[in-house]
């Protein structure tokens, strides 16, 4: 619809009852209330096919029976309005459908509230003070559960079927189960396209980890349509370097450095780690598996490595699972030495959560997360810089699976 002009006469006539600021907004609300009052007497006049005051046709029997009285919330604060009514029920009108106790984008500021972590009783006050008007927990709470719906249809969607690289973590969530409040993980999979960019996969929340529940997610990927991955990048999760290669055999398993680093300097006292980090580093910066395990060997024997002992022995035990990394040429290995993707989006959420006591529900849980995850990842459009290098490289090591995707019309 192009700009409309309100008449000049319309604006005197409204201003007779204007004496200050303070007035502004009660003006505005009694314009609003007129327009939308207005506007549903003419949706009434098209479905009788008559307006009022006109004679009713012959073949029409239905027609005007008074209104009805609905308070709507909107952006400017409540608005009690008079809905036209009609004999036979039949008038569903289009600006304020039944049973609609919401208009311009309210539901959307609610869920925007709730995605940054506002609890219900935080949002009812929020609310108050913006719009003067009560809104009740339970309506509140009806319009996030409307969110649970499009959770599911986002975790079952399908998915591609080659992602050169997937990523797993996660983060811990308190939620109240079975009466108790139990610490919780919440497990994150991002994957890299063929194109570079990222997708969430999915979300999954799970009391303890395994084998079991990590092959229960990698089949879930598999029913979603994915049927190769080239690298998983994982933390050391207990069984799942044995789920990704029951499901995807031809999968290459790499630990994560950044992880291993950060477990490492865990040991450290807060005055050592940036030395420490310092030698780390220039184990996982050599050009070779072999090389690498000889800074290892260095750094056992050094300085650090006999003040913090299980440094060590943490890399020694992760290293089959370290050095495929140096199998890779450089463009590689940038994409793989970091998961700050998947990070980054950890920190986002744990901010969200920090507040929050616990959780009533996984239910609840997972409403907050999907809408925290869709509003970080809203502005992931691009590739990475560094994409089309590994990806020439990636195509160059693994031609045929990359043949086999392309003739999928990927």
């Amino acid at each position: 619809m192009t700009e409309k002009k309100i008449k000049q006469e319309v604006i005197d006539e409204l201003m007779k009852e204007y004496r200050g600021p303070e007035d502004f907004q009660a003006l505005f609300t009694a314009l609003k209330k007129a327009v939308m009052e207005r506007a549903l007497k003419a949706e009434l006049d098209v479905h009788l096919g008559y307006e009022k005051g006109q004679e009713k046709p012959a073949d029409e029997s239905n027609h005007r029976n008074g209104s009805s009285s609905k308070t709507v919330l909107g952006e400017s604060g409540a608005v009690r309005l008079e809905i036209p009514r009609d004999r036979d029920g039949t008038f569903d009108p289009k600006l304020i459908r039944k049973h609609q106790r919401r208009i311009d984008g309210m539901d959307q500021k609610i869920l925007s509230m709730y995605a940054r972590g506002m609890t219900v009783r935080e949002i009812q006050g929020h609310l108050k003070e913006l719009y003067a008007t009560d809104i009740s927990p339970d309506l509140i709470s009806s319009v996030t559960d409307e969110v649970i719906a499009e959770v599911r249809e986002w975790q079952s969607r399908p998915l591609e079927t080659l992602y050169p690289v997937i990523i797993l973590d996660a983060l811990r969530v308190k939620i109240r189960d079975e009466g108790v409040v139990k610490n919780k993980a919440v497990y994150l999979a991002l994957g890299i396209t063929l194109a570079g960019t990222k997708d969430i996969l999915g979300l999954w929340i799970e009391q303890t980890e395994g084998a079991k529940f990590w092959l229960k997610v990698m089949t879930e990927l598999k029913n979603r349509g994915v049927q190769d991955v080239l690298i998983c990048l994982v933390d050391g999760l207990k069984g799942f370097p044995e789920a990704i290669e029951a499901t995807f055999p031809q999968a290459q398993i790499q630990t994560c450095i950044v992880h291993l680093m950060r477990h490492s300097l865990e040991y450290c006292s807060w005055q050592d780690r940036k030395q420490v980090a310092h030698e780390l580093k220039a184990i996982y910066r050599e050009s070779t598996a072999e090389a690498a395990e000889q800074a290892l060997a260095r750094f056992a024997a050094g300085r650090w490595g006999q003040r913090y002992p299980p440094i060590v022995t943490s890399w020694r035990r992760n290293w089959e699972r370290v050095i495929p990394f140096f199998v890779y040429p450089l463009e590689v290995r940038r994409v793989l030495y970091t998961t700050n993707a998947i990070e980054s989006l950890n920190m986002q959420l744990r901010k969200i959560t920090k507040n929050r006591g616990h959780f009533p529900s996984d239910e609840a849980a997972t409403k907050l997360l999907y809408l925290a995850l869709r509003n970080a990842t809203a502005k992931w459009k691009n590739a990475a810089r560094e994409w089309k290098p590994a990806l020439t490289q990636f195509a160059i090591l693994y031609p045929e699976r990359f043949t086999a995707a392309t003739d999928r019309g990927e």
